[in-house]
């Protein structure tokens, strides 16, 4: 006879109230980093306003979607059913933001749009001998890949505080007075005087007012000294969003300011269905698809280790069929992100975090997650507000997230035997000098083939191929199932 002392805890159903509190402490936590993706994806994009606001929307819906997938379960071989909270992977930005530089604008979103839908069949098709790779990613491998994710990402946040290095933003501007005397020699040229060379570009040299405006800096400061104060004083919650404490914080000062303007969220609607392929049908190209693809391995090894810990953690083990359905949704969750106009996805190990501090084990508390984050998709003033924050009060933000995936790298690396194994030494150096590359000196492939570009430009792709390579070549080719999952433990800021 069945009762209450025999249902496992991860399979507890608790009041509705309570999953209603706890499912929103979940959203919380994940709520700063699931919005992110969208804003830096959809702003390398030069889209409107309005496009950035519904991929914010979009995001949050399929969030909802996919979580629900994967904590539920929707076959017997689609979903992990344990307490997991999905969303957009940091992992696959630097490609995704190389690809809107090539292409920016609408036909840009299809093209990053067909190599997450191709990414995530890849994915989806690889789930089940994704223990046979597991091989080729050791901690010293993820680590450095983790490491030059945040690095990477960490110009992103600098960039919303400063000012972007090209556009209105740029530090420097073309002199009025030069654009006056090149328009005026092309007037000349055009009834029959000196012809203008084809190709003569001004230089830019005037200083830009708005670039690094002391105002904007000293908000992004406040943004940032919010954050680490609530960090080192707030207790569980409170602590673990204090990004999103901070956010808000900086939110308010700015509105105080007149530095944050809502009439797109006065305009925006209470409700609007989240419509797939919004942007036309995506773009497929190979080469974009197989770059997101080894980004999506790199992914599904994170997401193995996460699973493996939060198996034990929950005292359920995860066994091979039920790490190759929890596999499924990242491949299945990249798909619909696709279709909806958004973007791969994964688990967060934010939540798997709270899941222990909490102590509440039951996946259906992530499952009315999903439920309240499909309800803000579909709220169009969520995505509008969102956009409407300033980019200098997101950069002071992004120093602290992007930061803390840099430093989950570093944590995962000294987990790795560096002593008595001098040459993982070598292995952690090159990948993150070749992980540089794309930043320091970002027109070094000017001479290379221009198919093999989107796979080269990328300094998370071409470190987590220098790490495997060079792993393998210098300690052949073993891992052990403890260590992945004390890689993952250590994976709390990614």
């Amino acid at each position: 006879m069945n009762d209450a002392s025999s249902i496992h805890p991860v399979d507890e159903r608790l009041p509705i109230g309570r999953l209603a509190t706890l499912g929103i402490q979940h959203v919380l936590v994940m709520y700063g980093g699931a919005v992110a993706v969208p804003l830096i994806v959809g702003r390398a994009l030069q889209l409107s306003p309005e496009d950035v606001a519904f991929l914010i929307s979009a995001d949050l819906f399929v969030c909802g979607i996919v979580t629900i997938i994967q904590s539920l379960g929707l076959t017997r071989g689609i979903g992990i059913r344990l307490p997991v909270m999905m969303g957009v992977t940091f992992a696959a930005v630097g490609p995704m933001v190389s690809m809107a530089a090539m292409t920016p604008g609408i036909d840009g979103a299809r093209t990053i749009f067909g190599a997450i839908i191709g990414a995530g069949l890849v994915a989806l098709l690889i789930a089940p001998i994704m223990g046979r790779l597991l091989k080729f990613f050791p901690p010293v491998v993820t680590g450095t890949i983790i490491l030059v994710i945040g690095v990477t990402l960490m110009r992103v946040g600098v960039n919303w505080i400063f000012g972007n290095p090209f556009g209105p933003t740029a530090p420097k501007l073309v002199d009025p007075a030069h654009a006056q005397w090149l328009a005026g020699l092309k007037q000349l040229a055009a009834t029959g005087g000196p012809a203008v060379p084809d190709g003569l570009v001004l230089g830019a040299t005037v200083p830009n007012p708005i670039y690094a405006e002391p105002g904007h800096v000293a908000l992004a400061a406040f943004v940032l000294v919010s954050i680490l104060v609530v960090a080192r004083f707030g207790k569980g919650l409170i602590s673990n969003i204090a990004v999103l404490i901070g956010i808000v914080i900086g939110c308010v000062a700015a509105a105080l300011l007149g530095m944050m303007h809502f009439d797109r969220v006065a305009s925006a609607g209470w409700f609007a269905v989240v419509t797939p392929l919004r942007f036309g049908m995506p773009i497929f190209d190979p080469v974009l698809i197989a770059t997101m693809s080894l980004v999506m391995i790199v992914v599904m090894i994170e997401s193995t280790g996460m699973f493996l810990a939060l198996g034990e953690m929950t005292n359920r083990e995860v066994k091979q069929q039920q790490l190759t359905a929890g596999l499924r949704v990242d491949g299945l969750g990249t798909i619909i992100g696709g279709l909806f106009n958004t973007f791969p996805y994964t688990s967060f190990s934010q939540n798997v975090g709270l899941v222990g501090v909490t102590g509440v084990k039951s996946r259906y508390v992530c499952v009315m997650g999903g439920v309240i984050m499909i309800l803000l998709g579909v709220i169009p003033k969520m995505g509008a507000l969102v956009e409407a924050v300033p980019t200098f009060v997101l950069g002071g933000a992004g120093l602290v997230m992007f930061g803390m995936v840099a430093a989950t790298g570093v944590r995962i690396l000294s987990t790795v035997d560096f002593k008595s194994s001098r040459n993982n030494l070598f292995v952690v150096a090159v990948s993150v000098g070749f992980g540089l590359i794309p930043m320091i000196a970002p027109n070094f492939l000017m001479w290379m083939p221009h198919a093999i570009h989107p796979i080269i430009e990328s300094g998370i792709v071409l470190a987590a191929v220098s790490a495997v390579v060079l792993n393998a070549f210098f300690n052949g080719l073993s891992i052990e199932r403890s260590a992945c999952v004390e890689a993952a433990r250590l994976a709390d800021g990614h």
